[in-house]
């Protein structure tokens, strides 16, 4: 089980910056005429992981599974229901408003749409010197320098400075996000489906732009996307999520090559394979639809879908447990028998066998 207060990946303070422990987010339901608490909508419950300064950590999983609503928490977005968030070592949970507005340069938003995020009556100029306006003392000449320099970075031709929203391209706009969410030079950003919104042509060139400003600024990401291919692209470590819970997380490449749970498996086998001799080998196909995050099952949320589904996992909500160094999983197939034994093949423990397409 991860440890509410187990030390970071390297086992030192000074690598991690971001720190989840025990993260939850519920929105109440209201009903009746007196409108009477009635339940709670869980779209985060109880995750925990870290990120490491300088690194990207991806967060995949279905739409609908809380992986947006998780960074916008960890970014105080929203008052979180219950855990702990530290960046840079400070608890930003209890944090009142004016002593989270002096923290805010530091972690920044890189939002999904850019046609929303941006105000259509402002000029790019205005948009991008903005925060400086809030947060700085610095006089227009110099925020007009500013912003110049910072949309050289970002690819844009300083001369439209002038220019409105609607006057650029998708991915210009996405551009003019990323230079605004540069501008009080902060250390951690978390990048909210960047590119969704964005031409399939278009968002190759805004995921390695993100990785070369990591690589001159020294950034921190969170990456949430639904895009597969794209976290395995830009990731260093990638967690799984699953109707607003972490069921697995581990470094990148051995996510990819060898997934452990089960749902894992089946999002990396419906990943589009160009070779149409391989396209539908050893194909996990899903049963049923997702249950509501304000009704989850019983005992493991997966347990509806899941292929390899035993008796416990409608009891018992498994333990995120480390498996080896970096690598946790959240499945009662890796939990440890009686004897000792860990069962590493789910398809042996299974009370049903996986359904594959040949």
């Amino acid at each position: 089980m991860l440890d509410q207060n187990r030390p970071s990946a390297k086992d030192t303070d000074a690598d991690t910056l971001v720190e989840v422990r025990g993260l939850k987010m519920y929105f109440p339901i209201y009903s009746g005429v007196l409108r009477r608490h009635s339940g709670d909508v869980k779209a985060v419950d109880n995750v925990s992981f870290d990120i490491l300064r300088g690194e990207t950590l991806g967060l995949v999983g279905e739409s609908g599974c809380g992986k947006s609503t998780c960074g916008r928490a960890i970014l105080r977005l929203y008052d979180i229901t219950a855990g702990e968030v530290r960046i840079g070592g400070q608890d930003i949970g209890g944090l009142s408003q004016k002593e989270l507005r002096e923290l805010r340069p530091t972690m920044q938003m890189v939002f999904q749409d850019p046609q929303a995020s941006l105000n259509p009556r402002m000029t790019v100029e205005d948009i991008i010197g903005e925060p400086l306006r809030e947060h700085t003392d610095m006089n227009r000449a110099a925020r007009r320098a500013r912003v110049h320099e910072l949309m050289d970075a970002v690819g844009l031709n300083r001369t439209f400075s002038n220019r409105y929203p609607h006057e650029f391209s998708g991915g210009q706009r996405q551009r003019i996000g990323i230079a605004r969410a540069l501008a009080l030079n902060p250390k951690f950003i978390v990048c909210d489906e960047p590119i969704a919104a964005l031409d399939v042509s278009i968002q190759a060139q805004v995921v390695n732009l993100l990785e070369d400003l990591q690589k001159e600024f020294g950034l921190t990401y969170l990456f949430i996307s639904h895009d597969l291919s794209m976290v395995r692209h830009i990731a260093d470590r990638v967690a799984v999520m699953y109707l607003g819970k972490v069921v697995e997380l581990a470094p990148e490449e051995a996510l990819y090559s060898d997934p452990l749970h089960p749902y894992t498996k089946a999002l990396l086998s419906a990943v589009p394979e160009p070779d149409p001799d391989q396209a539908t080998e050893g194909r996990v196909v899903l049963q049923g639809d997702v249950p509501s995050p304000s009704n989850p099952p019983r005992g493991c949320n997966f347990c509806t879908r899941c292929p390899a589904v035993m008796d416990i996992c409608k009891r018992e909500d498994p333990d995120f447990r480390e498996l080896s160094p970096g690598r946790f999983v959240a499945c009662h197939l890796f939990n440890d028998d009686p004897n000792g034994n860990r069962n590493d093949n789910p398809n042996e423990s299974a009370g049903e066998p996986a359904t594959t397409e040949a």
